[in-house]
């Protein structure tokens, strides 16, 4: 059962304790530490007040780790999977300890390369550390770290979300020959790891300094903050990777944020391994406050299998296991943050036979069993998103659900495939069933509310202390089961059969308030548009004067008509053509480049932005100038012979076919994200 003190309390509890597990290591009583509690290590023999001395024995042999002693090398580091350094190469002078490596495993750089080194263990109790370490080698030869976090990644100008709005405030540092980080940890000890950038080029440590940092307790001004971290089905995305979300994009929506913030940590690529890594979850850490509540949900990359690789995301079960239970948990409780656990939710079947029901996903590596299981082990509440996931894909049907997830056909938006390369919506040859549009990740916000409240229901107090944020209307959706007063954008009749098709489009073009359900709810996506209200469609969702698009009269939206009014609005609106249609084209980033994560590389070289074939390749191209001039920009397409999950195109323009409302809203959409900053968070209620 969780306490849950005032946060002040807490900040001082977690303080306390971090200060008297510090105390009460052998080591750090023998070091007789400041008022600051720092503990000093000395390398180098010479006259060090107030530091350890590292001796030798009387072999030369260098002093391996023991934990009565609470110091000394170790053989292998605390990385998942650990790593193995050396000890018999470990050389002493006055300078420091020393150890050169005639050679390195691995090509350097590259996500399995280990070249050797040294490590040297501390015990330390959960908790937050300023930690300095002054070596013998220069910053351009060493490589230092600690307790298997990549050093490569722990550099200034790195940013936690895809929109750029969370900078990594926690970041390592070198200031002559004294490399310095602030850790959060989560074991009994710390290592720090050096290592050589070079073949036989010594490198070496000649002081560590360990001082403990108090946990944060929140100002009297700051409101309290909800975290959400996980992976790309929990990340929040860009306007150039639209329609594609994830539920943390969506889950701030559902609190009263006068009351409280909502920040996602949450990235595409990420495991319990790489998120903690490349400093995400220590940056968290090291700047929330105490009493702050944390939402995990990993699962889907820790199935990669390369759990044996250095900086690989898979992982064992023993390995899952071990991050929650020895990394996460206890350095989450030390800095007084309240961690809640989200069992991730079930992969779809993009192409289910008919009748086939939906099944859980993770029957290789069960990971959503093992986190209930070290949940209820650690009196963690878990919220158990893949189950209510499978739940409510067998409630909504195969239709409802393949519209939902990362099923794409060309013209569908301006933005990213769904395999990372920015290509206009042409398909990679799949259908995704990892990935979502936003009219899914709401749904899954849902389901992690609806968690949250059955657990308070059930007693705990952690979930009770959280859905006392929700907004009203969250709170009456849960009383009623009855969301349609949170989400009044899904109509009646789009939400499943064929008339799913394009629900994503439809729900946000009702959220944006661009188009209109009739009195009964219902979007009649079969029916056919009308022209005037497609004009004023057009012109609110791209902030564009109508005067332009006067001339188009009322009656029914052929698609000639169609491709003259994007082009139209399309010049009213741009001067230049934008970024979608030149920064993005092909592969995405890649190495060396800014911005550039090898967490999201998928080496793909997709289709380039415009059309697949070109005017003189369709059926019947001899129309007028502004519906060639649109096609060739990549505003209508053929529609007749493109198909979801394929990368091609319809051969047939067919000009005089009446639009319906679900192809008029798939156009409309297509416009609305072409409006927007491709790199602006695409988290938004009305039109930019």
């Amino acid at each position: 059962m969780h306490i849950l003190l005032p946060s002040a309390g807490r900040a001082a509890m977690a303080l306390l304790g971090a200060a008297l597990l510090w105390l009460a290591h052998p080591a750090n009583a023998a070091a007789q530490p400041g008022a600051a509690g720092e503990l000093r290590f000395d390398f180098t023999g010479q006259p060090a007040p107030g530091a350890v001395r590292v001796s030798w024995n009387s072999q030369a042999n260098a002093p391996l780790y023991d934990a009565a002693a609470g110091y000394g090398f170790v053989e292998r580091t605390a990385a998942v999977p650990a790593r193995p350094v050396h000890t018999a190469e470990i050389r002493s002078d006055a300078g420091g300890a020393r150890i050169s490596e005639p050679r390195f495993d691995g090509d350097a750089g590259s996500d399995h390369h280990n070249n050797y080194g040294m490590a040297f263990r501390v015990k330390a109790a959960p908790g937050a550390y300023a930690i300095r370490v002054r070596t013998t080698s220069d910053a351009a030869d060493t490589i230092v770290s600690v307790s298997g976090m990549q050093a490569s990644r722990l550099n200034p100008g790195v940013f936690w979300d895809a929109a750029g709005l969370l900078p990594n405030r926690t970041t390592a540092a070198w200031e002559g020959k004294q490399w310095s980080f602030r850790y959060a940890n989560g074991r009994g000890y710390i290592d720090i790891e050096i290592e050589p950038r070079k073949t036989n080029v010594p490198v070496g440590v000649a002081e560590i300094s360990i001082t403990p940092i108090a946990a944060q307790a929140r100002p009297a001004n700051a409101l309290p903050t909800i975290y959400t971290l996980g992976d790309s089905t929990v990340k929040s995305y860009t306007f150039d990777e639209a329609p594609m979300s994830g539920w943390g994009q969506v889950f701030g929506r559902l609190f009263d944020q006068q009351r409280v913030r909502v920040v996602n940590y949450s990235m595409g690529g990420r495991s319990f391994r790489n998120a903690y890594a490349e400093g995400r979850l220590n940056d968290l850490l090291l700047h929330a406050h105490a009493g702050d509540y944390l939402l995990i949900q990993f699962g889907h990359n820790d199935e990669s299998t390369d759990e044996t690789r250095r900086w690989g995301r898979g992982a064992t079960e023993d390995m899952y296991e071990s991050m929650l239970r020895d990394v996460y948990l206890p350095a989450i409780r030390a800095r007084g943050l309240v961690p809640l656990l989200v069992t991730p939710m079930s992969r779809v079947n993009g192409a289910p036979k008919p009748g086939e029901p939906f099944q859980n996903s993770f029957q290789k590596r069960r990971f959503p069993e093992l986190m209930k299981a070290i949940g209820a082990a650690q009196g963690v509440p878990v919220l158990d998103l893949n189950s209510r996931s499978v739940a409510y894909y067998n409630e909504a049907g195969a239709a409802a659900i393949s519209a939902m997830i990362m099923s794409i056909e060309a013209g569908e938006t301006p933005g990213k495939t769904n395999d990372g390369s920015y290509a206009n919506g042409h398909p990679a040859n799949k259908i995704d069933g990892t990935h979502f549009k936003e009219s899914l990740s709401k749904q899954y916000a849902r389901l992690v509310a609806d968690e949250l409240a059955r657990l308070a229901r059930e007693g705990d107090r952690t979930a009770a202390g959280i859905t006392a944020y929700f907004h009203p209307a969250v709170k009456a959706a849960i009383d009623r089961r009855d969301w349609s007063g949170v989400y009044p954008e899904i109509a009646r009749d789009i939400a499943g059969g064929e008339n799913a098709y394009y629900r994503n489009q439809i729900e946000k073009l009702l959220q944006l308030g661009a188009l209109r359900t009739d009195a009964d709810g219902n979007f009649r996506p079969a029916a056919i548009m009308s022209t005037r209200e497609f004009v004023n469609a057009l012109c609110t969702l791209m902030r564009t004067p109508c005067g332009a698009l006067a001339d188009y009269g009322d009656g029914p939206l052929r698609r000639e008509v169609m491709g003259a009014i994007l082009h139209d609005a399309y010049r009213e609106k741009f001067r230049a053509k934008p970024a979608y249609m030149t920064d993005y084209n092909g592969k995405t980033a890649v190495t060396g480049t800014p911005g550039y994560d090898p967490n999201l590389d998928s080496g793909a070289q997709g289709a380039m932005y415009y059309p697949l074939l070109r005017w003189e390749q369709l059926a019947d191209p001899a129309y007028a100038d502004k519906l060639r001039a649109a096609y060739e920009l990549g505003l209508i397409r053929a529609e007749s012979g493109i198909a979801r999950g394929r990368m091609v195109n319809g051969r047939a323009l067919e000009p005089s076919t009446p639009v319906s409302r679900a192809k008029a809203a798939k156009a409309l959409y297509f416009m609305w994200v072409l409006a927007q900053p491709p790199k602006a968070e695409n988290d938004t209620l009305a039109p930019h």
